[in-house]
């Protein structure tokens, strides 16, 4: 085969696709002369298939991720489907069935990248087993401060509330997208109508609180953004609410009609955690509050 015809090969689990994972990606991309970056994922969690109920909560899901990864520069992405009979691969066999096949000039990966059964290969291994068929290029993990970027610091950021530190790992705001559902109209009628999006299982939300962050919906091409004040949680005012919710409440918006619609909520800024109020006046007020507080950071 031409070299011309060939492909850079990038590896990686890829949830969140944030700055470290973007950094493979460019350099893959340094490295492709006009030939293909195609990226490798996993889907689902190595770990749900590994130790079932000890993978970690996802920050995005795989059609998100995928975007994600083509928007980072990605020309094609393949994804493995990850069960039993991935997990017992060898090293050799892994290389075999997954890499192979998409006649790599290059693989690009993590200096931190294990692979095989046990994840007993590593980036030597790799090396050792491209030997005069593809090289290997490993790149050093992406530090914000003095910690690495991962999917799972970005996580431990999101589950303190810290959207800004997440945002530094991502290298943009947390997204979380979901299709509006209606919920008990307490917004509405409280003059805040929100647009409700209910949280499934296994997917990552930050820490209960409210936020200042941007709404966007997802049906139309190229639309407008919105600045909004957002909540995460459950409501402890009322009593009947049971399951985390994020709502958000577009400012000075009270026309939008989003049910059945998929939106983006991106997250900015926390302004302070989940509080039960004795009065629905205490309550008003201070959603007046957290309303001009958002208006400040995202408007100025």
């Amino acid at each position: 085969m031409q070299d011309s015809q060939r492909s850079i090969v990038v590896i990686g689990n890829f949830d969140g696709v944030h700055s470290g994972h973007r950094g493979l990606i460019e350099r893959a991309r340094e490295l492709s002369d006009g030939r293909p970056v195609v990226a490798v994922t996993f889907w689902p969690h190595p770990q749900a298939v590994i130790h079932p109920g000890t993978e970690p909560l996802l920050l995005t899901d795989l059609h998100q991720r995928i975007d994600l990864l083509r928007d980072a520069g990605a020309d094609e992405v393949r994804v493995v489907t990850f069960d039993h009979e991935v997990m017992g691969w060898s090293p050799a066999e892994f290389v075999e069935r997954v890499i192979d096949p998409l006649h790599p000039a290059v693989v690009v990966v993590g200096t931190n990248f294990h692979f095989g059964s046990r994840a007993a290969g590593t980036v030597e291994t790799l090396r050792e087993l491209g030997a005069g068929r593809f090289d290997v290029v490993a790149t050093d993990l992406v530090t914000v401060g003095d910690e690495g970027t991962c999917s799972s610091a970005i996580r431990k950021a999101l589950a303190d509330g810290d959207v800004e530190l997440a945002a530094q790992h991502l290298g943009r705001p947390f997204r979380y997208v979901g299709v509006v559902v209606m919920g008990h109209q307490r917004g509405r009628d409280l003059g805040f109508p929100t647009a409700n999006l209910p949280t499934p299982p296994g997917f990552a939300v930050p820490a209960d609180g409210v936020y200042a962050g941007w709404a966007t919906r997802l049906d139309q091409p190229g639309a407008e953004r919105w600045p909004a004040a957002i909540s995460v949680g459950t409501n402890p005012t009322f009593d009947d609410v049971r399951a985390t919710v994020v709502e958000a409440h577009v400012l000075d918006r009270d026309d939008l009609e989003l049910y059945g619609i998929e939106i983006a909520v991106d997250f900015v800024a926390r302004l302070r955690g989940n509080v039960k109020f004795e009065s629905l006046d205490a309550l008003i007020a201070q959603i007046g509050a957290d309303v001009a507080a958002a208006r400040s950071i995202l408007l100025g």
